[in-house]
């Protein structure tokens, strides 16, 4: 396993994350896809075993209890100080004023809970899922920034958002001296090349590490067009970030396929060592509900691409609607849909 450095920080991180939000109480949230506890542990320690000491998950995923079975496994299988742990807040827990969202108030309660559900003294990457835009970004920051002098968070990192948003809430930390990203965490795969126009190009020249969620496209481009599966069939969000380009991303997939056949490979290895060939990407979120999944992941940092296997790959591609940045709210602000968000 290769580790490098999370953006200009001297965080060290796995170029593979595990991602967990396929891990929690199929009963708490409305996952069906998720596995419990005893199924989600041998990806653990499959994980730990190959090297990966970054991982990733949320307040939101599964009710809690995501954070709830990796705070025990990591416990039970991992030194604190070799492992990275990143959680995420933003979504609302419960309907009622303050549950959610980007206020100090709402902040502060989700790390004390979120460390309370991991068993942990702190988190090292403590992210906001999405940008709030009914809370001052000063007000963001500087509770942020507070969280980390506390000692309950040791860097903070963002997700989804516009890159002119990021780019004004790292302006109010640095105006401020306030704690600043290290992380963004957008959507991006063979499927979702938007990013590549401005906020990756940003990242890069801020120095902020990038850990892309989705780098399979809800696993689109591990297998042939038609085949569905549990998940697919249960998850809202795939279709709406899918469903607007179905046509132009059909020829991808058969790109994708097509060399993983010459190759003698699987699909998904051919889908990350192309996202790992990009300078600005650090480490991949690879969720894992199958042996095969986590194997993959691993294996795709030994696939070298040619220069015409990276172009056939990415001649297919056309300009896609801008998606996964905000999650739809109802009449109702407090009332927020968090099936399969990322």
């Amino acid at each position: 396993m290769d580790y490098v450095n999370l953006g200009r920080s001297g965080l060290k991180v796995s170029r593979i994350c595990l991602g967990c939000m396929s891990y929690g109480d199929p009963a708490r949230g409305m996952q069906g896809w998720s596995l419990d506890e005893a199924a989600s542990r041998p990806f653990f320690r499959h994980a730990l075993e190959a090297g990966i000491n970054f991982f990733d998950t949320a307040n939101v995923y599964s009710d809690g209890s995501s954070e709830e079975i990796t705070g025990r496994a990591l416990r039970d299988m991992a030194s604190r100080d070799e492992i990275v742990i990143a959680t995420k807040a933003y979504f609302a827990w419960r309907n009622a004023p303050n549950t959610g969202y980007l206020s100090r108030k709402a902040l502060f309660h989700a790390i004390d809970d979120s460390l309370a559900r991991l068993g942990t003294d702190y988190v090292d990457l403590y992210q906001i899922h999405r940008f709030d835009d009914s809370t001052p970004v000063e007000e963001t920051m500087e509770a942020l920034h507070d969280i980390v002098k506390a000692g309950k968070a040791r860097y903070i990192g963002a997700s989804s958002m516009e890159a002119w948003r990021f780019a004004k809430m790292q302006h109010a930390a640095e105006r401020n001296g306030w704690t600043r990203f290290v992380s963004m965490q957008p959507q991006y795969n063979l499927l979702y090349r938007e990013e590549e126009r401005e906020m990756l190009p940003l990242c890069v020249d801020q120095g902020v590490g990038v850990i892309p969620w989705s780098p399979l496209a809800r696993g689109k481009l591990t297998r042939d067009w038609a085949v569905e599966t549990v998940r697919s069939q249960q998850d809202p969000v795939a279709r709406r970030l899918f469903a607007a380009s179905e046509q132009q991303d059909r020829g991808i997939v058969e790109a994708v396929q097509r060399i993983a056949s010459d190759r003698g490979i699987p699909r998904a290895q051919v889908a990350l060592a192309w996202m790992l060939t990009k300078p600005a990407i650090t480490s991949p979120i690879v969720g894992a509900t199958k042996s095969e999944h986590l194997a993959d992941a691993i294996a795709a940092l030994d696939v070298s691409l040619s220069d015409a296997e990276i172009a056939a790959l990415e001649a297919p591609y056309v300009p896609h609607p801008v998606n996964g940045l905000a999650v739809p709210r109802s009449a109702d602000p407090l009332k927020v849909s968090v099936t399969g968000a990322a």
